[in-house]
């Protein structure tokens, strides 16, 4: 695809420019797919240093960073958070802080993880798009939006609500877990893994025998996320027991 060849040009790109100017570099924005493909050609340099970051544990989109031999990554953090406070009663939605901030003729990929909660939201952006969203992002449609520049470390990341889902599988295939996690036929299940729909841990996988371990987390998208909290024993039709925390 010319989508994907562009993406790793700008990736070798960065590598590039990290190995041969000694200074840290970094990706744009990548949605779990892209880092997928992204990831896979690191690995490809020996001995390159580098990250995947999201502002905060299990974030979504990442950003790649490139780190010379020198430095650390602490002293380096290309993202920091615009923390957003609406006026209004209506609260607003992940939809209504991206279409606004679409509004403002910033592409996708320079916007991170939107966290929103009631009253407001924290969104991760890179810190070269700050001072321009500082002061120009006012409004979400009519309602007024006072936005402020914080430290990526005071992130709020929402409590993640959940309803749990006991099943038995006949093993701890991926096929298998999807297929109990959304409903969906095994032959379902299947397809979408091989489709590149199915996320491990925010890589992609679309090998459907894969093994899930207890503590993997599973994305099938457009459907959502849902985390293998618990492996338990063998039922008398020789089936696994296993716990699902489907997130709402």
């Amino acid at each position: 695809m010319k989508e994907d060849e562009i993406l790793l040009a700008g990736i070798e790109d960065k590598i590039r420019q990290c190995q041969e100017n000694y200074m840290t570099t970094n990706s744009s924005f990548l949605d779990m797919r892209q880092r997928t493909l992204a990831e896979a050609r690191c690995r490809q340099h020996a001995g390159l240093r580098y990250r995947f970051y999201g502002g905060y544990e299990d974030a979504e989109r990442t950003v790649a960073v490139f780190l010379p031999d020198y430095a650390e990554f602490s002293d380096d953090n290309p993202l920091a958070l615009l923390r957003i406070a609406q006026d209004g009663y209506r609260t607003l939605s992940h939809r209504d802080y991206l279409g606004s901030l679409m509004g403002l003729g910033i592409k996708r990929e320079m916007i991170g993880d939107i966290l929103v909660r009631d009253g407001g939201a924290d969104i991760v952006i890179r810190k070269d798009m700050g001072e321009f969203l500082l002061y120009n992002y006012e409004k979400a449609g009519r309602t007024a939006l006072k936005a402020e520049l914080v430290s990526i470390e005071e992130i709020i990341v929402p409590e993640n609500l959940f309803e749990e889902k006991r099943a038995t599988v006949a093993s701890l295939r991926l096929d298998n877990l999807i297929a109990s996690a959304f409903s969906l036929s095994r032959g379902r299940a299947v397809e979408a893994i091989e489709g590149g729909a199915v996320f491990v841990n925010g890589l992609q996988s679309e090998k459907a025998d894969r093994q899930i371990k207890e503590g993997d987390k599973l994305v099938l998208r457009g459907k959502g996320k849902v985390l293998l909290k618990e492996v338990g024993g063998v039922t008398k039709k020789d089936r696994v027991s296993v716990v699902l925390h489907k997130y709402l």
